[in-house]
């Protein structure tokens, strides 16, 4: 199947860098004083220091792999981290990698070829994969202290995309996409404040892989219906229902059609 991006999707790169940076402002401002050893409820078996250890080694990870414009998958993952001795000032070394992170990533040509795990061959992918990481982990962190959290409706639903034309080639670290496959089976994801700009999915299961569908999501491929399960919200809580910190069947979603495939979807889709 032909993985495809809806127009509007990715977006430009600036809003990446934007994000990257504002999100993780936002992720120290949150831990800042905080008990680094509180359970993080979204994230089990970590504490509000693993999470932050994980996000900074992750930004990281992806800057070194920028740096040397990875033509093949690392053997090697190793990275000077510099972490503190003290987890009450992980904070400060969060922020303080990601500027210099961002100061490399805004001189990086994003549509430089280079290896990645997903869809897009370019250094782009890198750049967008690490705003949604740093954004979903600030959800994580915010919800561990107790902040409110908002979520941006545009870059929500540009992360609804990303991680829908990934999710396929995902398997080498969450295996059970592998179980994703099906007779034809298809599944819409609509977010319901952004149908002006058509931010609407579907995804079909073949016995062979998965994906979205090529065509816009009002347009069924000769002979095939259109979709057997529809899940209709919000762009931010469709987000978050990707990656795990919500539940389809909560008062946030309207849905309808077969549930079961919708529980067969979520239950081997995260990563």
């Amino acid at each position: 199947m032909t993985i495809a991006h809806f127009p509007g999707h990715p977006l430009p790169y600036d809003r990446y860098l934007e994000a990257i940076e504002r999100e993780t402002a936002r992720f120290a401002a949150a831990i800042t004083a905080k008990d680094p050893t509180a359970a993080v409820p979204t994230c089990p078996d970590w504490t509000l220091a693993d999470l932050t250890r994980h996000l900074g080694a992750a930004q990281r990870w992806f800057s070194v792999l920028l740096t040397r414009v990875v033509q093949e998958p690392p053997r090697d993952r190793t990275v000077e981290l510099g972490l503190p001795e003290r987890e009450d000032a992980l904070a400060e070394w969060l922020s303080t990698g990601v500027s210099e992170v961002l100061a490399l990533v805004r001189t990086t040509d994003p549509d430089a070829p280079m290896w990645a795990w997903g869809a897009d061959q370019h250094a782009r992918f890198w750049v967008r994969r690490m705003a949604f990481e740093t954004l979903v982990h600030r959800f994580d962190a915010e919800r561990t202290v107790g902040r409110t959290s908002d979520i941006d409706a545009t870059l929500a639903a540009d992360g609804v995309d990303e991680f829908l034309v990934n999710l396929p080639y995902a398997g080498s670290f969450a295996p059970d996409v592998a179980n994703l496959r099906g007779n034809g089976e298809a599944i819409r994801f609509e977010c319901t404040d952004r149908e002006s700009d058509g931010d609407s999915w579907v995804v079909r299961l073949r016995p062979d892989t998965f994906g979205i569908e090529p065509q816009r999501a009002e347009e069924a491929p000769s002979g095939q219906t259109l979709e057997h399960a529809k899940v209709r919200g919000r762009a931010a809580d469709m987000l978050l229902l990707m990656y795990g910190r919500s539940t389809y069947d909560s008062r946030a979603f309207e849905v309808s059609g077969d549930e079961r495939l919708l529980t067969r979807w979520f239950s081997h889709s995260a990563f």
